[in-house]
Parts: structure tokens; sequence; C-alpha cells
């Protein structure tokens, strides 16, 4: 872990533990990036219950239940997030969609990323978008997305 990454994970290990949130995720493009960073957090067993990466789009129709369509969108996500949360009884998920390159695989640009927040049964998206190599892009992704984490459990508590 960079130590951006690490101080991110240590600041979201303590703000989970302190709210008694319980964290899942839903990937794609990070293709469990996510889960791999929260995972080397300090307690994450106690609070982080885990996640999927439903890197195939068919894989999110089936599995987390994204409706036929675009995959790169907001719904997606937002589906993708109260999905995973349903499965694990989480009641903090988030969601990641995106291209992160080198070509677009959908009509999205590359370096379009969705994420998706189900929090206590409400969800939401929003549209970041990252430049550079696919790596880049993927790094910028992990980062934004633990960083959201951290900012919805500041912003609820």
């Amino acid at each position: 872990m960079t130590t951006s990454l690490h101080d991110i994970c240590a600041e979201l290990s303590d703000a989970a533990r302190q709210s008694g949130r319980r964290i899942a995720t839903a990937e794609s493009l990070t293709a469990g990036s996510i889960a791999a960073e929260i995972g080397r957090a300090k307690d994450s067993a106690e609070w982080y219950l885990g996640g999927i990466v439903a890197y195939n789009k068919a894989v999110k129709h089936s599995v987390l239940h994204v409706p036929l369509g675009p995959v790169v969108s907001e719904d997606a996500a937002r589906t993708m997030a109260h999905a995973v949360a349903t499965m694990m009884g989480a009641n903090l998920a988030l969601a990641v969609t995106g291209e992160a390159g080198p070509e677009p695989l959908e009509s999205a640009p590359v370096g379009t990323v969705w994420f998706g927040i189900a929090d206590h049964g409400t969800v939401s998206g929003e549209n970041h978008h990252f430049d550079g190599d696919p790596a880049r892009i993927v790094e910028a992704t992990v980062e934004k997305a633990l960083q959201l984490l951290v900012a919805r459990i500041r912003a609820t508590r």
C-alpha cells in the first residue's frame, strides 16, 4: 500500500469501527483492488464483510442484478451497491464501474467511472473522470472509493 492509501485505509478503519458500520464492496474495473486495500487495513475483519468482483458484464447482470444495457452508468453503479449491501447485510456499500481503457468497450469515454453508494437503504451515485493509462485510472478509482467511504461515514455520524 502506498502511504496515501495506507493513511486513507487507517482512517476508514477508525471511522468504521467507531460508527459500527459494516461495509461491503462491488467492483468492476478495479478487479478487486478496493477489497485488497481494505483487507490490509487494521482490524478490517471487524467491519469489512467482503466484496464481489463483477468484471464481466454477464456477472453484473446475473449476480448483481444490473439491468440489461450499458454497465458504465449511474444506474449500474447504484444497482451494484444496493445488491451487494443486500447480499452481505452491509449498512454501507460501495460499487464501482467504469472504463479504464485503453479502448472504450461502451459509449463512455476512457476514464469515466461511476460510484454507487448504498447507505442504510438510501442509494446514490456519482461520476468522476480520471486521466492516464489503465493502471493510473484504476489507482485513482481505488483512492477515490476509499475517500468516499470515509467521507460518507464522517458525514453521517
